[in-house]
């Protein structure tokens, strides 16, 4: 596996926990534990899967849908609908 690099990882990580913390009132802790385990961040990490074309509202979308349906893969951006 190849790995985004770190600097853009973070600007991601920044961001979403942020709209985690803003939409659901999550301490911020909590927030980013639950995003840096999720199967939304490991595909983030993952350049192989081009997440980086993404913007920060996307991967908070598909890291919902996850938590919501139990798959990233039932985003709208990736599905294309």
């Amino acid at each position: 596996m190849q790995k985004m690099m770190s600097e853009i990882l973070y600007y991601y990580d920044r961001e979403v926990v942020k709209m985690m913390i803003d939409k659901y009132g999550l301490d911020p802790m909590e927030a980013i534990n639950s995003f840096i385990k999720s199967q939304t961040h490991i595909m983030l990490e993952d350049i192989q899967y081009g997440m980086d074309e993404f913007g920060y509202p996307a991967i908070f979308d598909m890291w919902e849908c996850e938590k919501i349906m139990g798959d990233p893969r039932n985003s709208i951006y990736i599905r294309g609908e």
